[in-house]
């Protein structure tokens, strides 16, 4: 996606964003702060939008979906606690911007998007031997891949499914958004016993993702 934004005038958004959104906000992680200020935003969004890219809200990308604003962007980075060489499966990659990142945090990323523009400008955007992308639904993640040692749900979701849970390594640590009627929060777990209980830390404004609905009367 196009920007008419200069590098200059991006870069110093991006300061912005660190000083104003992130740093003020639990988002303090050294590592999480360095990748966010050297990854350009606008290159994952609508043209029209550039000049908002960092601007702390949603940016619609169409086809129902949006990049999530900055702020849920980094909270779920530090609490997924990357470390370079890590193994991991990011759902609802749309145009990128969060598999740049996880490159940038040194991790081997298999990023999956099943709106086929999205994934088209994901590719176009980002040449990184890092990032392997993945064509396909998202609730069914990357299985021929599997196990990871982190997954990210990139979006809110009424329900995690067993087959996306499955693809978690024992130990693993996953991190999403669950919808819960009108509140959204942050939540995060880690796989023990082969199971993952998740729990809250953060009430946040999230973009929904599809194909996470939870069957009539089901409880999270």
């Amino acid at each position: 996606m196009a920007t008419k934004l200069s590098e200059v005038t991006a870069a110093d958004m991006r300061a912005a964003m660190i000083d104003s959104q992130l740093r003020t906000n639990d988002v303090i992680d050294p590592a999480v702060v360095a990748a966010m200020a050297a990854t350009p935003r606008e290159p994952h969004v609508p043209a029209e939008f550039a000049s908002v890219a960092y601007m702390d809200r949603a940016i619609a990308l169409g086809h129902g979906r949006a990049l999530n604003a900055p702020l849920v962007t980094g909270r779920l980075l530090v609490a997924a606690d990357i470390r370079p060489g890590a193994r991991v499966l990011l759902v609802g990659a749309a145009t990128g911007y969060t598999a740049a990142l996880l490159a940038a945090l040194g991790a081997e990323v298999h990023a999956v998007e099943e709106q086929a523009e999205l994934a088209a400008i994901a590719r176009a955007t980002l040449n990184n031997d890092a990032i392997h992308w993945v064509e396909g639904p998202l609730n069914a993640g990357a299985p021929g891949a599997a196990p990871f040692d982190r997954i990210i749900v990139e979006g809110a979701i009424e329900t995690l499914p067993d087959a996306l849970a499955a693809q978690l390594a024992e130990g693993g640590h996953i991190v999403a958004a669950r919808r819960d009627g009108a509140v959204t929060r942050l939540v995060q777990g880690v796989k023990t016993g082969g199971a993952v209980a998740l729990r809250s830390f953060a009430d946040m404004d999230v973009a929904p993702l599809p194909g996470f609905a939870a069957p009539a009367g089901f409880r999270f």
